[in-house]
């Protein structure tokens, strides 16, 4: 098992056939490795988006894939699966899989045989919608807040001072759209933001981001994953023709193709505890 897993899940691919390349036990069933898959698998040291669900088929056989998860292999042979790694990906020294939970293992489904990997298509369009509204709804609320700043705390992929890059905590996506918080402490003020005066105007921002989040949508904007390669450990970005320029973003996601694919897309803000910003956001496909 010496080359990292081939993805396809960026091209917007459901469906691949493939090889079985390692089959290893787990708490319940096992974690199949596949030569190459069309199931994007959740990051173990950044779990915004959830591992891909479906199935895998072998000689008639069906078996379901709960979830789509990392996977590594040291070069001493240490097999480690999610949050088990011990290193961040593309670390030195590890081949970087792609991991297919499955609570059954047929006879069938063994090293070297040849699978069909499908991939739960409903899911993964509303997955990739929610991917696609959470870093739209993080720009516009860059921009929405850009004028709250003394200092220069760097630019956001449209040239916005960076919110998002300084102070987002915790990201995490649905089907349905996404929630992320966002920390006002004192480093945040010592960077030059002004949280008593984003507070104090919290309604009018979050009118601001809705606003802008209709425009884009509006705008029916392409939106496409771009790849350095073709392997699950090489650089990815996802990239939006916006009306303000285009914005490329590091990120190991799913998203849509066009910004058609959305109704609307809309946020709600909660500053309940004053030092964490709540950002909601919730999508309506078209």
């Amino acid at each position: 098992m010496s080359h990292s897993t081939v993805v396809t899940f960026p091209s917007g691919s459901l469906v691949e056939s493939a090889h079985v390349v390692g089959v290893h036990p787990a708490e319940a069933g096992a974690v199949v490795v596949l030569d190459r898959t069309p199931f994007h698998p959740v990051d173990h040291t950044w779990p915004d988006q959830p591992g891909d669900r479906g199935a895998l088929r072998v000689e008639g056989v069906e078996v379901a894939v709960t979830e789509a998860v990392m996977a590594a292999v040291s070069d001493e042979g240490e097999v480690a699966v999610g949050a088990d790694i011990p290193v961040k990906r593309g670390a030195e020294g590890w081949t970087w899989l792609v991991g297919h939970r499955v609570e059954s293992l047929p006879a069938a489904l063994a090293a070297g045989a040849v699978a069909e990997a499908t991939v739960d298509a409903e899911r993964r369009a509303g997955l990739s919608r929610g991917h696609t509204a959470c870093h739209l709804a993080s720009l516009a609320l860059d921009l929405a807040v850009a004028d709250l700043w003394r200092k220069d705390p760097g630019s956001d992929a449209l040239g916005n001072p960076d919110f998002e890059g300084r102070a987002n905590q915790t990201s995490f996506i649905d089907e349905g759209g996404a929630v992320d918080e966002y920390r006002l402490g004192k480093s945040l003020r010592k960077a030059g933001f002004d949280t008593e005066g984003f507070a104090a105007s919290l309604a009018e921002r979050e009118e601001r981001i809705n606003a802008q989040l209709a425009a884009w949508v509006a705008s029916g904007a392409s939106s496409r994953i771009e790849v350095d390669g073709e392997t699950i450990v090489d650089r990815r970005r996802w990239v939006c023709g916006l009306p303000e320029g285009t914005a490329s973003i590091l990120c190991g996601g799913t998203h849509v193709s066009s910004l058609a694919e959305f109704a609307s897309i809309r946020v709600s803000l909660d500053l309940t505890d004053p030092q964490l910003l709540v950002m909601s956001t919730s999508v309506v496909p078209a």
